[in-house]
């Protein structure tokens, strides 16, 4: 297994990074164990419209229409009052 040392941290990092770990019931370094591994398994979506990624939080509720994209519309903000 590899090691390597972060040094520089503030204070208030280290605070927090204390109090999440006792939360989760382990040290501070299977913490940052933790947080590394879930940062490096974290899927990146580049590229894709805000269509295809609505589209993909429904999928599993097996959304069948299509969501167009808004490419080239002005959005207006809605207007309130009398």
């Amino acid at each position: 297994m590899a090691q390597f040392v972060v040094r520089n941290i503030e204070a208030s990092v280290k605070v927090g990074l204390k109090r999440r770990a006792a939360r989760h019931g382990r040290s501070m370094e299977e913490e940052v164990r933790d947080i590394l591994r879930n940062a490096v398994h974290e899927k990146v979506s580049e590229g894709r419209g805000l269509g295809t990624e609505i589209a993909a939080l429904f999928r599993e509720i097996e959304l069948d229409e299509d969501i167009p994209e808004l490419r080239g519309h002005t959005v207006k903000p809605p207007r309130f009052g009398k």
